[in-house]
């Protein structure tokens, strides 16, 4: 099935910068998380208002403020609003169809990315969108909904020897996209998991279900190139960013992040030729099945071709036809079509189409 199209319709004719929240309706309150950290120090506090960020953007050190949920759009809005995130991000980051991109603002970066899940039961990727504002000291990460995929993150952070420790808010920006992009090869691990166990059966049973996961494979593709093409440019728009916000060595961390995007291009375009090789597997495997069917009905017809013609002769039961009238015409011509059935059979194996 196929995912609906989130509607946009309410934006329609309104001016730029209107902050109207665009995704599926949510009701579960946002929630907010604050580490403020450096070389010594470390803090680490779940806020109740947005308020309780606000002492946090001149403080020394380096701020994540983590945002689970943006369904509240005056939330996001007085976040904004005093970090100084320019009205157009926001609109953005309330949008969660976006698109991965990169917006530098000057006084900040930032950046859209999706976060991919595979959910076993619906048999589907799960995409959701993570929006990053990089300032000059802190980072503030916009979630659609509360999951762990950064929690190795906040343990590598709590770690006073850890590199992240020592470092600015760039390195943190850079960690969270890792950590995002690190992410898709666990999805391609599980579609070449899918795609092994589905050459296995295909040459021996080409069954329904088999066909329907090849086309959930190939909508789900579909989904993933989506997803992980444009985060290419992202990577590389940041790499070569003149922007006072990335330090020169951070590139080199950036470069690593794109190599690491690069591959996972190629594994996602290997698998979509997988994919489509699959499905000509399942036509060739179902073709095959298919004749071997019509080959032995096939032989069993002309087996009983000139079975039949005997039979037919015998059954006109004209007046004058002298084998009516044998004693032996019955057994002997049972026994001539028992041998021209068996010779026949002896015929095909001979030339090997049994």
């Amino acid at each position: 099935m196929l995912r609906p199209i989130k509607k946009t319709s309410e934006k329609a004719g309104l001016p730029p910068e209107t902050l109207i929240y665009i995704g599926e309706k949510k009701t579960a309150e946002i929630k907010i998380t604050i580490i403020s950290y450096d070389e010594k120090e470390f803090q680490e506090t779940e806020a109740k208002t947005v308020e309780e960020c606000f002492p946090f953007r001149d403080k020394p050190g380096v701020t994540w403020i983590n945002v689970d949920g943006v369904h509240q759009p005056e939330i996001v809005k007085k976040l904004g609003d005093y970090f100084g995130i320019h009205p157009l991000a926001l609109e953005d980051i309330l949008n969660t169809d976006q698109r991965p991109k990169m917006d530098d603002f000057g006084n900040c970066i930032y950046i859209v990315l999706k976060m991919l899940n595979y959910d076993d039961e619906r048999n589907e990727v799960v995409a959701e969108q993570i929006s990053l504002i990089l300032g000059q000291n802190f980072v503030i990460s916009f979630q659609e909904k509360e999951s762990d995929v950064f929690n190795r993150i906040k343990g590598r952070i709590r770690d006073e020897k850890s590199r992240i420790r020592k470092m600015r808010a760039d390195y943190l920006a850079y960690a969270l996209i890792d950590a995002i992009v690190d992410n898709y090869f666990v999805i391609l691990e599980k579609f070449e998991e899918m795609i092994d166990l589905l050459e296995e059966g295909l040459v021996t049973s080409p069954t329904e279900e088999a066909l329907q996961t090849i086309h959930i494979l190939k909508r789900e593709m579909v989904v993933l190139h989506k997803s992980v093409w444009p985060v290419r440019n992202v990577i590389s728009g940041l790499e070569r960013e003149e922007s006072s916000l990335i330090q020169e060595p951070i590139r080199v961390y950036l470069r690593d992040v794109y190599d690491h995007t690069v591959r996972i291009i190629d594994t996602t375009e290997m698998l979509r030729d997988m994919v489509s090789g699959i499905l000509d597997v399942y036509f060739s495997s179902v073709s095959n099945k298919m004749n071997e069917v019509m080959k032995v009905l096939t032989i069993i017809a002309t087996i009983f071709i000139p079975l039949t013609f005997v039979a037919s002769i015998y059954g006109m039961n004209f007046k004058y036809m002298p084998e009516l009238e044998w004693a032996w015409a019955y057994p002997l011509i049972l026994l001539a079509l028992f041998v021209t059935g068996i010779s026949l059979i002896f015929y095909f194996r001979r030339k090997k189409w049994l």
